[in-house]
């Protein structure tokens, strides 16, 4: 009989063992998230934790905000900017691993209203004025926002226009602002107006590539997560086809000056 008991608590020993080892290689890495990107990133760390076992614990907000909280010693251990410069700074100042830096993916602008005819197809409605607000993120902390004060600019409207813009701390609370209807129209991600390839609702202005700087979103592993396996996965992951396939369907491209149209409600690869 005792024998027997000994047998039966090596054997619950064993087991635990190997659930705890299990559990050992799988480890969770936090992540800051540029606005536009929240819908497939939500989606991609679901897919991640099924095919990893690692956890992905994700913060979305505006890449400038990100870069303050991470020099404040923020404990994120990856970095999804929505642009190039910022990472980049963050490797510069030692605050990043020099060589874990990539670019992700391309996102690209749009002019959008939930009104279905409010905005045509030239964008001409920024021309014509029939609106009172025009929401565009805040341009010196999120780059889409910067990206649609150039375009003001090359249009020669920026000034005309300026007085009534509803300016959002991120483009996710730019992309409310229209939403919620307080703005007629705004500048937004085309991510966050298209899933699966088709405009969600309302009417939009796919704005051309050459109106603004290629908004090139690079991330990085931050120094402290060096070490964490976590954070090297989830890098890995999101160059490959999996986490592609899902950026592919919210708009986004993989080269710089890829072309998109949008014929109606539907995206196309090319004009």
């Amino acid at each position: 009989m005792l024998h027997r008991l000994k047998r039966t608590l090596l054997s619950l020993l064993t087991l635990s063992g190997v659930c705890c080892s299990g559990q050992a290689l799988a480890d969770e890495v936090q992540v800051a998230v540029a606005s536009n990107f929240s819908a497939p990133m939500e989606r991609i760390a679901a897919d991640f934790t099924r095919d990893t076992g690692h956890r992905a614990l994700l913060s979305f907000g505006a890449t400038g905000k990100f870069y303050a909280q991470i020099k404040h010693g923020a404990p994120f251990g990856v970095f999804l900017a929505a642009d190039a410069k910022t990472p980049a700074r963050l490797v510069a100042e030692g605050d990043a691993v020099a060589d874990s830096r990539f670019t992700y993916a391309f996102g690209h602008l749009v002019l959008w209203s939930t009104q279905e005819g409010a905005v045509d197809d030239q964008g001409a409605v920024l021309k014509t004025g029939d609106f009172r607000h025009l929401a565009i993120a805040n341009p010196k902390t999120a780059p889409y926002g910067a990206a649609a004060i150039e375009v003001l600019t090359r249009l020669d409207l920026r000034e005309k226009l300026q007085p009534r813009f509803v300016t959002g701390e991120n483009i996710g609370q730019t992309h409310q602002f229209v939403a919620s209807g307080n703005a007629e129209l705004g500048f937004v991600a085309l991510s966050q107006v298209v899933v699966d390839g088709q405009l969600t609702g309302g009417s939009a202005w796919l704005v051309p590539a050459d109106l603004y700087s290629p908004i090139q979103q690079d991330a990085v592993i931050l120094t402290q997560a060096a070490d964490n396996p976590a954070a090297q996965a989830l890098a890995d992951y999101l160059k490959g086809a999996a986490a592609r396939g899902i950026m592919l369907t919210y708009g986004y491209s993989f080269a710089e000056g890829a072309g998109l149209c949008l014929k109606g409600s539907t995206l196309q690869p090319s004009c």
